[in-house]
């Protein structure tokens, strides 16, 4: 068979399963992730029937469902908005920090993996899955609760702690020294401070060059100034997810509206794929010898994220029911979790198999703990 004729053959039906699994999940009432991880689990590197004619366009798709996926996050808030709840919420974020990340830095000590997966892994366990923390306040009706400008805000902190963390783990990664790993962080920081500086004095500007009433004219623009923007940034080893993220918070008002329309489809496809992708290489035989310490791992830092949570709304002046849904809100892992093990595999290919255990079980969990922390903590504890 033809190349090209298989490629397409097995791309139709990755994106025809994909769609029929996202059904299957929007029924059955969670996230898709994790069924899009076990299918490329079953037709990846050891799995049932390995797709071969199709593995470059798939992983050049997986890039840019990354790309895409930080750019509609972006597109969310604005800068003043970002700079609001950095003002309010650091606290919350530190202790966000050392909660989450410890325990995965200290598990890959524990497994012997070295300094640098130890670096990757507490990036792992750290970011809460803001994907599918939205679709779970959506589907409980408490997008207008009091807790949920909290839980916003910790995943807004940890957004923007990603520019600074992924440049200072691709340098790890790449074996840069100590000065040249210096200079990419003083390069990211740098760029995340000029990029807010732009958006918050002349955001509008921005916002009005690239508006257009032309949908396709609009998407056209804001794709290649995104393409554009992430590849530069690669290149200078701030990391393509960090320059999307930055060209999504440039853009506001009704452009921003305009174009997280448009691209909202085409987010969804290539995350897909990412998520596909990862599976697809990852040997399921792997997974196996990890599972236990995923377990584990999984176990602690939801209970972490509990705590995180309960902390972060108690500090807002949130009630005890509050707090308790906002901690189980933020458990879910998921798409940061995927795009910190994907770039940390050549350094210890462990990392993958553990991250997909680690997402598969606290994407289940997560929606779990977010409808039942709360009655249970209620039942727990004594009435006064």
């Amino acid at each position: 068979m033809h190349n090209t004729t298989a490629m397409l053959i097995e791309l139709g039906a990755i994106i025809l399963g994909l769609g029929l699994l996202g059904r299957l999940a929007g029924r059955v009432g969670f996230s898709p992730i994790p069924l899009y991880l076990l299918a490329g689990l079953a037709f990846g590197h050891g799995g049932i029937l390995p797709l071969n004619a199709s593995e470059e366009f798939t992983a050049t798709g997986a890039e840019i469902g990354v790309i895409l996926l930080l750019l509609l996050l972006g597109l969310e808030y604005s800068a003043s908005e970002l700079v609001t709840n950095l003002k309010t919420q650091y606290p919350s974020g530190a202790v966000d920090f050392v909660l989450n990340a410890v325990p995965g830095a200290v598990a890959a000590l524990i497994l012997g993996w070295g300094p640098v997966a130890a670096v990757a892994l507490a990036g792992v366990t750290w970011i809460s899955s803001s994907g599918v923390i939205a679709k779970v306040l959506g589907d409980l009706n408490r997008l207008g609760n009091r807790e949920t400008p909290v839980v916003l805000g910790v995943l807004v902190i940890e957004d923007l702690a990603m520019a600074v963390y992924l440049p200072i783990l691709t340098a790890l990664l790449a074996g840069v020294s100590l000065a040249g790993g210096t200079v990419t962080l003083v390069i990211s920081l740098g760029t995340v401070g000029a990029v807010l500086y732009l958006a918050l004095r002349h955001g509008r500007l921005i916002s009005r060059a690239v508006s257009s009433d032309n949908a396709e004219m609009l998407l056209l623009v804001v794709l290649g100034l995104t393409l554009l923007v992430a590849g530069v940034a690669q290149e200078l080893q701030v990391s393509a997810a960090v320059g999307a993220f930055l060209v999504g918070i440039a853009l506001s008002g009704e452009v921003a509206e305009g174009a997280s329309t448009l691209l909202t489809p085409l987010r969804d496809l290539f995350a897909a794929v990412f998520f596909v992708f990862f599976g697809l290489s990852t040997d399921p035989a792997d997974i196996p010898p990890v599972l236990v310490p995923a377990l584990i791992l999984a176990v602690i830092t939801a209970l972490t994220k509990i705590a995180t949570g309960w902390y972060a709304a108690r500090r807002a002046g949130v009630g005890s029911a509050g707090r308790w849904r906002a901690g189980g809100t933020l458990v879910a892992r998921g798409e940061f979790s995927i795009v910190i093990a994907g770039l940390a595999v050549g350094v210890e290919p462990r990392i993958g198999p553990l991250a997909t255990a680690y997402v598969l079980i606290l994407v289940i969990l997560g929606p779990l703990t977010a409808r039942f922390t709360e009655p249970l903590a209620r039942r727990l504890t004594p009435r006064p």
